[in-house]
């Protein structure tokens, strides 16, 4: 290969104007590659003249921060065995040399090896060029180096590898050759580990993905087989065919009964929610038949002066109604604008006699009021001294009051309990003057005092016999019989 920068021509063995040096034995010695008597190059092995330093940067050469770093892929292995190595600007005079006549040499393991001739400029400037050729090829091992420990490729980086690792005895490059060998078979030889662990993480995530499907196919089957909540369960079906499109990496034919599993859900979802809307419908619209039947009965009982039975015939239709279910909206809405509008009707009649009818009754309160200021007194004065005309007032006062009607029903109580209190006065009189006469009990009081006497002249005999103890007990039980005479006694004289 022949490279033209102005007039400097670099020519590979075998081609240009060099010639390629022949076989290793051809090669020149140890000897021969000292300097010349009087020369004042480099000591063998060394900087030529010219050469740039060990360490420094030449020009076109790459420099250390140029080198490409390797980026971490999720999932991949985050450490190698051997780390990415990034190419340092080394010597070439290290590794090769120049001779007068142009020919180019490096340095191997297995001696130094003629790479072609340079004849467009000095030896430093050729060491420059053909230690640049080699900062290349490095850079692009430390590449391949990058790219498997990322995981990425590993087969077509051993491919790689291998052709650059079968192309350094041939390559026209002046460097450290047989540390990129080393490097190039660390690659080769670590590729299938790396191949082995990117399959290991493709099938980890094949079935992590796998999974996250399964768990969404479960999902979606299960609110298709009981949910009933069809706004959230319809918007949750849309979420995870969302989350089901971002799932990538699974098995083409597992893909495809997953998706069938997950469709056939959906599908049922669809089915069952069509269904109980359209039994929905028909419920709405039976319901709507029933309210307007409903709202024909209302109207109808609309002007019914029946207060109490018409109220209680409403109260049904009410109920009736909320059983009838919900018609369509609109629908709903208007028919129960016409029933309310029956009821209003009715029960604004209703409430307007309630309130004559209110005032009727404390008209009747009042009236109640004056009879009793009237008659408490009277009877009152007669029952101490004419129970007869006491009760004839009694009489006169109640036939009055059921002639006057009904009163508020907060008044009643109060009204009601001074007429009670009336009644109660004259049947304790009635009730005294009835005992006082009642010959029974005046004879019951009679034996009871037979009875005391009996036992108070047995407890005389026994007191003067000496005993005194048949005394006591004699005593006692007429202390007893003349308590039940003196109530006897009470029930009669009413004290």
């Amino acid at each position: 290969m022949t490279e033209n920068n102005g007039t400097e021509q670099a020519t590979q063995p075998g081609t240009g104007t060099a010639q390629q040096s022949g076989t290793p034995a051809q090669r020149p010695t140890p000897a021969e590659t000292a300097p010349r008597p009087g020369a004042t190059g480099p000591k063998p092995g060394g900087p030529k003249p010219g050469a740039p330093k060990p360490g420094a940067p030449r020009p076109g050469a790459h420099r250390p921060h140029d080198a490409p770093k390797p980026h971490a892929v999720p999932g991949a292995p985050q450490e190698h065995p051997h780390p990415v190595v990034v190419p340092a600007v080394s010597d070439p005079g290290q590794w090769g040399r120049i001779d007068d006549d142009g020919t180019a040499w490096v340095k191997t393991a297995e001696g130094e090896r003629s790479i072609g001739s340079w004849q467009a400029g000095d030896a430093a400037e050729g060491l420059a060029h053909f230690g640049r050729r080699f900062d290349e090829l490095a850079t692009e091992v430390a590449l391949l180096e990058a790219r498997l420990a990322a995981g990425t490729d590993a087969r077509k980086t051993k491919a790689t590898a291998t052709a650059l690792a079968e192309s350094l005895p041939t390559a026209a490059v002046i460097g450290d050759i047989d540390g990129l060998a080393q490097r190039l078979q660390v690659i080769v030889e670590h590729s299938d580990e790396a191949a082995a662990q990117a399959k290991q993480e493709r099938e980890r995530s094949r079935h992590e993905q796998t999974e996250r499907k399964e768990t969404l196919c479960a999902e979606a089957e299960q609110i298709a087989a009981d949910s009933t909540q069809w706004k959230s369960a319809g918007d949750r079906l849309r979420e995870i065919l969302d989350e089901w499109k971002t799932i990538r990496g699974v098995d083409r034919k597992v893909d495809d009964a997953l998706w069938r599993r997950f469709s056939k859900a959906r599908e049922a979802f669809n089915r069952r929610r069509g269904a109980h809307f359209a039994e929905l419908d028909r419920e709405r619209a039976t319901a709507k038949t029933r309210k307007e039947e409903l709202c024909v009965q209302a109207e109808e009982l609309s002007a019914s002066t029946d207060w109490a039975g018409t109220a209680a015939t409403f109260r049904d239709l009410l109920t009736e109604w909320k059983a009838a279910g919900r018609a369509p909206r609109e629908a709903d809405d208007q028919l129960w604008r016409r029933f309310k509008d029956a009821q209003d009707v009715f029960f604004g009649a209703r409430n307007a006699a309630a309130g004559e009818r209110d005032a009727e009754f404390d008209q009747n309160a009042s009236a109640k009021q004056d009879l009793l200021s009237a008659f408490e007194e009277r009877v009152t004065a007669h029952v101490q001294s004419d129970l007869e005309a006491a009760r004839t007032a009694l009489r006169e006062l109640q036939d009055r009051w059921d002639a006057v009607g009904k009163v508020p029903r907060e008044r009643m109580q109060e009204l009601e309990g001074r007429l009670r209190a009336l009644e109660k006065q004259v049947r304790d009189a009635v009730d005294a003057q009835w005992r006082r006469s009642d010959p029974e009990a005046m004879a019951r009081a009679a034996q009871f005092r037979e009875r005391v006497a009996q036992f108070e002249e047995q407890a005389s005999k026994a007191q003067a016999a000496g005993r005194t103890r048949d005394a006591e007990k004699a005593l006692e039980q007429a202390k007893q019989w003349r308590e039940w005479a003196e109530a006897a006694e009470g029930a009669v004289t009413g004290r």
